[in-house]
């Protein structure tokens, strides 16, 4: 049976402002902390009308990527309520130059990993490449797969109006998509790099249209990657679902991030539209020099850390 269209949900918390009406903010319903994505008080799982319902509220969520149980959980005690187990994880963590390499073995081996780590966030895993672009057929298996072996409740994939009918039979079988327009990782080799996308009014004319077609062809959410600002905000303001930027400025309804470029684990130069929030490559480094140096002059193991 076919999923509900995340855009139409029955539930009334999540109904769209009236045409014409201010949007309401998160505060003025009594209920809002109850039902907010991030400080709600449900421990329940978040699913893709919860997603809705917000966009209706106004509110703003954040999401993080994470590839192993133990990060997750880490993020899910935090409470962020949208985690993505992105093919990122081929730059960050398997060593790749680019996420083009990335198996669908090592998405569903790394997403089994993340579910089992979060019992409430939304975790979404992103189909790689190469598996879902030679037809709707090849999505639909390979979707199945990340849903049924690593359990996650939604699947990412890019491109706007090319993808349209993978989408569709996706979101008709039953799985939910977020879409991924703007900068689209997977076709470095096609932009010779990671420019910017939708300057120009060409370009901006097909962003929108790109973000129109996920959206018809049934997208819960939409990623917007490295546009302008004031693009992304006409994105926003136009859809009915939400948009997640990631160098795309304020106005998106979220923001993700990948978490290493977040916590500062990522050596050398980040993207421009990275804040990090912590230096963690600094503080395992010293952590594992503390270590050695302990080892070496004989402090540890000290009696405390023996058995007798």
């Amino acid at each position: 049976m076919a999923m509900t269209h995340a855009s139409t949900p029955t539930d009334p918390t999540s109904a769209q402002t009236a045409p014409g009406a201010p949007a309401p903010t998160a505060a003025s319903r009594p209920d809002s902390s109850d039902k907010a994505l991030y400080g709600g008080k449900s421990s329940r799982r978040i699913t893709v009308r919860d997603i809705a319902a917000a966009k209706g509220r106004g509110e703003k969520w954040p999401m993080l990527t994470a590839y192993d149980a133990m990060t997750a959980s880490v993020f899910d005690q935090a409470g962020i309520p949208v985690m993505l187990v992105g093919d990122s994880m081929g730059n960050c963590h398997l060593g790749y130059d680019s996420t083009v390499p990335v198996t669908m073995d090592e998405i569903t081996f790394l997403a089994a990993a993340v579910v089992r780590g979060a019992k409430r966030a939304l975790i979404v895993a992103d189909l790689p490449f190469g598996a879902y672009q030679e037809s709707p057929v090849q999505a639909l298996r390979n979707a199945t797969r990340l849903v049924k072996e690593a359990g996650v409740q939604a699947v990412k994939l890019e491109g706007g109006e090319r993808s349209a009918h993978q989408i569709e039979l996706l979101v008709s079988a039953g799985i939910p998509v977020m879409a991924h327009i703007g900068l689209t990782p997977q076709s470095v080799n096609a932009f010779g790099g990671y420019p910017v996308q939708g300057r120009g009014e060409e370009a901006a004319q097909q962003l929108l249209r790109d973000a129109k077609a996920v959206q018809d062809a049934g997208a819960f959410a939409v990623v917007l990657e490295v546009v302008p600002a004031e693009l992304a905000a006409e994105v926003t303001r136009v859809l009915h679902i939400p948009t997640v930027g990631i160098g795309a400025g304020q106005e998106c309804d979220a923001q993700v991030l990948v978490w290493t470029d977040m916590a500062g684990l990522t050596p050398g130069r980040v993207p421009r539209f990275v804040k990090q929030y912590a230096q963690l490559r600094e503080v395992l480094g010293d952590a594992a020099k503390a270590f050695a140096d302990d080892v070496v002059g004989g402090a540890y193991p000290a009696p405390e850390h023996s058995f007798h």
